[in-house]
């Protein structure tokens, strides 16, 4: 519930509460009833409020929708995997299956240039730079998975061929 819709519900009980305290020392029995109807409708509007604020999505908690999506597979060490799921029209999110769950991230500026996405309601940041990836939990403050490669950064780096060695010299002492 918004601070104004909490502020504005507690007006109204306390206003009706002045009422009833006025009516009751006057032995008004009409003021009693408007009383008890005005705290009635504040107390509904007071539940509908936080009823629509349930309903209303909440972008870290729900699962994200990863129809045409890119996907790329990630093995970690200790045999962990991640899949990440991208749109190619949204760069600032992407969706992370971690443990059977789908969570969806936020991406965070950096400095450095690595990719820093993170759901700061369960906690996880994936930072992805070009050698590796690792999801880190921010609440515990611990490591869970490293070392995470997709298939391009598995394939072995191409050896420098005999054209591109440098050739060494001859030095001769005189």
């Amino acid at each position: 519930m918004s601070i104004s819709k909490l502020f504005m519900a507690c007006s109204l009980a306390l206003a009706s509460l002045t009422m009833a305290a006025t009516a009751h020392a006057e032995g008004d029995a009409p003021a009693k009833k408007t009383v008890k109807k005005a705290a009635a409708k504040s107390t509904k509007k007071a539940a509908a409020a936080k009823t629509a604020e349930a309903k209303a999505p909440d972008e870290e908690a729900d699962e994200p929708a990863i129809t045409d999506s890119s996907v790329v597979d990630f093995d970690c060490e200790l045999g962990n995997k991640i899949t990440i799921y991208q749109n190619a029209s949204d760069e600032s999110h992407i969706a992370l299956r971690w443990k059977k769950r789908l969570h969806r991230l936020t991406r965070v500026g950096t400095t450095t240039g690595a990719n820093r996405f993170e759901n700061k309601l369960y906690g996880l940041i994936w930072i992805g730079i070009p050698a590796k990836g690792m999801l880190l939990d921010s609440k515990q403050n611990r490591q869970l998975a490293n070392e995470c490669r997709n298939a391009e950064q598995l394939k072995p780096a191409p050896a420098a061929t005999a054209a591109n060695e440098p050739t060494s010299a001859k030095i001769t002492i005189q």
